[in-house]
């Protein structure tokens, strides 16, 4: 089952290298402000999208299997038919411990692979919204 629960949530919140998959350079997109939301309170980005050379100053990279760094969160912010493929990418690297959908963003039988391979799963909820209600300090 794709963790709802506050305290699974915080874990996942706690890993800090996050991977994400159709990270925009359009400011004003959800692509855009939720992982900018997470560079300023200490996330480190990995940036994918094939069409950009470089996202919130990092490298980008054309596709999940293409990033060099290591990567515990794959957010994912492209459409929900597009979601088997970035979970194949994600269990086929091993540092992956979480897949997140952003909101509006699920799949079903893809996220139950996952499970089964040992990767948390998060379905249709925003993470930025999630930091700011269970980990953000309220003086931020």
């Amino acid at each position: 089952m794709p963790i709802e629960d506050a305290d699974g949530l915080r874990r996942i919140l706690q890993y800090t290298r996050v991977a994400v998959v159709g990270a925009s350079t359009s400011y004003e997109k959800a692509a855009h402000i939720v992982p900018a939301y997470l560079q300023r309170h200490g996330y480190d980005l990995r940036p994918v999208n094939p069409n950009a050379d470089e996202i919130f100053g990092k490298q980008a990279y054309d596709s999940l299997a293409d990033v060099s760094e290591s990567v515990d969160i794959v957010e994912i912010f492209r459409p929900s038919e597009e979601v088997p493929e970035i979970v194949d990418q994600a269990l086929a690297r091993d540092d992956v411990k979480a897949v997140w959908m952003q909101s509006g963003i699920r799949h079903d039988e893809a996220a139950r692979r996952a499970e089964t391979a040992g990767v948390d799963v998060v379905q249709d909820r925003c993470m930025k919204v999630e930091h700011g209600q269970l980990i953000r300090n309220p003086m931020d």
